[in-house]
């Protein structure tokens, strides 16, 4: 997000939450399969690569 300028306001808009729900996801330990779909989408980058192996 950061090399994008995006901010946790501008995805908490595109995911239809609040500011503070996106601070909860970034210091939960999972993420929901869906939602990180989402973030993929939105970013242009496919978190799930991450874990192939």
């Amino acid at each position: 997000m950061k090399e994008q300028g995006r901010s946790a306001s501008w995805l908490a808009r595109q995911l239809c939450c609040d500011r503070t729900n996106i601070y909860k996801i970034y210091r939960r330990k999972s993420i929901d399969t869906d939602v990180l779909q989402k973030i993929s989408d939105l970013l242009g980058y496919n978190f799930f690569e991450l874990y192939k192996k």
